[in-house]
């Protein structure tokens, strides 16, 4: 499909590098289906889709296509959670068990809720077995929580907890709000701003999904490899067997960040549960999180200026004052469950130090989360700037690739020379 797919959406003056550079990502065999989206001072300047969303049945991705992020739902579970500090419902200090009693059990009564937020908790995975069916149940998961003792002192380490934050994050949320994260989110965020973004997907907003492309299917129809070469220089290696072989060191069952992937208790550790309608529909506050890429962008944008809802007001989910406090480092040194990658933490939010440091994706004070696979929310509060990128087409990684670097990095030099 390279060079032949139909490009749609717009771009408003001075941001027309991010469509060449959208474009590019399909040119260059990185994509089969994909979307990006972006706001420059509260108004959205960028809203691009194009190719497949459905690889077997040749269906095209359209405006109204929306695809499951996987980790860059913890950013808008993050934004629920501070819009709650924000507004005195939850004091990030105090100790969890002061909003959830039942989870001061088996050392655990002085976890804070800026543990749980910034992945020092030592919580990334439960001891006991979990069924698929238990954990889209929620209270399951919650009791398996409740019981477990940390994999390491809290508040001396960080690791990402790459299931469990939503839970422990979601259930700090509905003992402080009286809501599911998910219903708090359509209430209170993604409503008044209009944005497409869901935990626990509603019955009538599947047809709309697109088909994830597994890393592994795509190496085997070839369409990775393309993409794997396009990527040299990101750490990934130079050939398709290269990355296969890290990519099962990586995931190397026993190991920590199997067991964190796999958490509650193995419940997801086959990969095809990802595209089952029960899941979407299910809440999964750090990973099942479904949108399309302007509200994705959207979202972000009420982060760091006031957005134009659709009824013709202003709205933003942080102040100011919340968002700096937000943005104050939470943690240092590697992380123990991601192989010692050097990712550091606000409160949930992904910061622009470390390995994402020099990628070049905005300023010192620019912040968000990638998901597995590709997609990324990301903003820089200084520009007043931010991005959304959804796709289809899974790669190996957790922090972005060059897809994703490549439209960041042209939207925030549209934005540095617009301002």
């Amino acid at each position: 499909m390279a060079g032949m797919t139909t490009i749609s959406g717009w771009v408003a003056p001075g941001f027309e590098a991010v469509r060449e550079a959208f474009t590019a990502n399909f040119d260059d065999g990185l994509e089969a289906g994909a979307a990006f989206g972006a706001y420059h001072r509260g108004e959205k300047v960028v809203d691009l889709w194009g190719g497949v969303a459905d690889t077997k049945t040749g269906r095209m991705w359209d405006e109204d296509a929306l695809v499951l992020v996987y980790s860059t739902t913890k950013g808008i579970t993050a934004m629920c959670a501070n819009r709650l500090v924000q507004e005195g419902a939850i004091d990030v200090e105090a100790p969890v068990a002061t909003y959830w009693p039942e989870f001061a059990q088996a050392g655990k009564e002085h976890v804070t809720v800026a543990d749980l937020l910034s992945h020092r908790a030592g919580l990334a995975w439960t001891d006991g077995p979990l069924s698929y069916q238990e954990a889209l149940a929620w209270d399951p998961v919650i009791g398996a929580l409740e019981a477990q003792a940390p994999s390491w002192p809290p508040g001396t380490a960080h690791g990402y907890h790459a299931t469990t934050f939503g839970w422990l994050v979601g259930e700090v949320v509905r003992r402080a709000s009286g809501r599911s994260l998910g219903t708090y989110l359509r209430e209170e965020i993604a409503g008044p701003l209009g944005a497409d973004f869901f935990v626990g997907l509603p019955a009538s907003e599947e047809p709309r999904v697109a088909r994830l492309v597994s890393f592994l299917e795509s190496l085997e129809s070839g369409r990775t490899l393309q993409s794997l070469e396009a990527l040299g220089g990101t750490g990934t290696g130079s050939d398709g067997t290269d990355l296969a072989q890290q990519a099962a060191t990586y995931l190397a069952p026993g190991g920590s960040l199997f067991n964190a992937l796999a958490a509650p208790g193995g419940a997801l550790s086959d990969p095809g549960v990802w595209d089952d309608p029960r899941l979407r529909a299910a809440e999964i506050p750090a990973a099942n999180g479904v949108c399309d890429a302007r509200s994705l962008a959207c979202l972000y944008a009420a982060c760091v200026s006031d957005v134009v809802t659709p009824s013709g007001g202003r709205f933003r989910i942080l102040t100011p004052e919340q968002l700096d406090r937000a943005l104050v480092q939470q943690t240092e040194g590697p992380d123990v469950v991601l192989m010692g990658l050097d990712i550091q933490w606000g409160l949930g939010f992904m910061l622009n130090r470390g390995v994402l440091g020099s990628a070049g994706l905005g300023g010192p004070r620019s912040f968000g989360h990638f998901g597995m696979g590709g997609s990324v929310g990301w903003a820089d509060p200084d520009l007043e700037l931010a991005m959304g990128y959804v796709m289809n087409q899974m790669e190996i990684g957790t922090t972005g690739d060059k897809r994703s670097f490549r439209l960041m990095k042209a939207s925030v030099e549209a934005a540095r020379q617009a301002s």
